[in-house]
């Protein structure tokens, strides 16, 4: 695992090299649990795929990175697509990113394509939030009962070690405040100008299909992926059909 300081925070992230020239470089933004190491071995067999340079790496506060010495705000996402998102490029001198994020990790990219119409080359999301729909809330208070009852703490801890209640709790009371109810990133979506991706499962636990439906009503061109027997984790759930579809995609730069 390497590291680099960003906005002073020191960040853990891997990088698998290129394999064929001429090839984008892809970012990988993780779920809002995630961090490397949940990624498993998703991130090598899709730089294998592409030939592409990958990076992925842990957010602040997340597996082996830094925390932020401040609480999280209802727009944390935004902070990361909007400030931390483009330190990290400026830091690892890299221009213009094929971005792939799922979950939190899809709505940071969105955000972030929004902000930066000019720098992405593509972004592909896998069951992103626009917009907080009462599926997701129950979900999370789901969530919620399964740290008090489960061992759910011990197998994050895996992952996230001495960062772990922060982690989960920080993420459970921000998507469950009243100051989130009203969260909303459509606004985003039509500023967007680079090609687009948006897959979900349609058996998603934490929201509906109408979460990817309304990214291709405000970014034309909008290719969808719709997944029977997948929930919320489509590279899990179905990775071979979720490589291949990137693998494509990923081919058209």
């Amino acid at each position: 695992m390497k590291h680099i300081v960003v906005q002073g925070l020191k960040l853990e992230y891997r990088d698998f090299p290129a394999t064929a020239d001429g090839r984008p470089t892809l970012l990988l933004l993780h779920e809002g649990l995630g961090c490397v190491s949940m990624w498993r071995h998703f991130p090598e067999k899709l730089a294998a795929a592409t030939g592409c340079r990958l990076i992925v790496w842990s957010r602040a506060g997340y597996g082996g990175s830094e925390a932020y010495p401040a609480p999280r705000t209802p727009r944390y996402m935004h902070r990361e697509g909007e400030e931390m998102l483009p330190a990290l490029l400026a830091a690892l001198g890299i221009e213009r990113p094929l971005l792939i994020g799922h979950s939190d990790g899809g709505s940071i990219a969105l955000i972030f394509a929004g902000a930066f119409p000019e720098v992405p080359l593509g972004v592909a999301v896998m069951a992103p939030h626009e917009f907080v729909e009462e599926v997701t809330l129950v979900g999370i208070r789901e969530a919620r009962t399964a740290w008090q009852t489960t061992d759910l703490p011990k197998k994050l801890a895996r992952y996230h070690h001495e960062q772990t209640e922060r982690v989960f709790l920080d993420w459970n009371a921000t998507w469950l405040s009243p100051a989130f109810r009203d969260w909303n990133i459509e606004a985003c979506l039509a500023q967007i100008r680079c090609p687009v991706l948006a897959i979900q499962g349609v058996d998603d636990e934490y929201a509906t299909i109408r979460q990817i439906d309304v990214i291709a009503e405000q970014v034309p061109g909008t290719q969808l992926l719709k997944l029977a027997n997948c929930g919320h984790s489509p590279h899990r759930d179905q990775e071979d059909a979720v490589l291949a579809v990137l693998t494509a995609f990923v081919g058209r730069f």
